[in-house]
């Protein structure tokens, strides 16, 4: 795991996404030696948490009472 002092991250942050990337290895952002922040690689795939994955899978009831019915509602309170 690397490091990388902030200031040097906020001159150098596209190449350094850059390299995080195509090397696979997680940044380890510091602020006076003290880590602030981590910067990992995306490992999408296979594991359907990518961004967006979900957008379709939710399905929004307009009544989440009558599915239950009344006293059911009303025990789950």
């Amino acid at each position: 795991m690397k490091t990388m002092a902030i200031s040097q991250f906020k001159a150098t942050a596209l190449a350094a996404i850059e390299r995080v990337a195509r090397d696979q290895e997680t940044l380890v952002i510091t602020k006076r030696g003290e880590p602030v922040a981590q910067l990992v690689p995306y490992r999408g795939g296979g594991t359907g948490a990518a961004p967006g994955k979900l957008a379709q899978a939710l399905v929004f009831e307009k009544d989440i009472v009558s599915p239950l019915g009344k006293d059911l509602w009303e025990a789950a309170k």
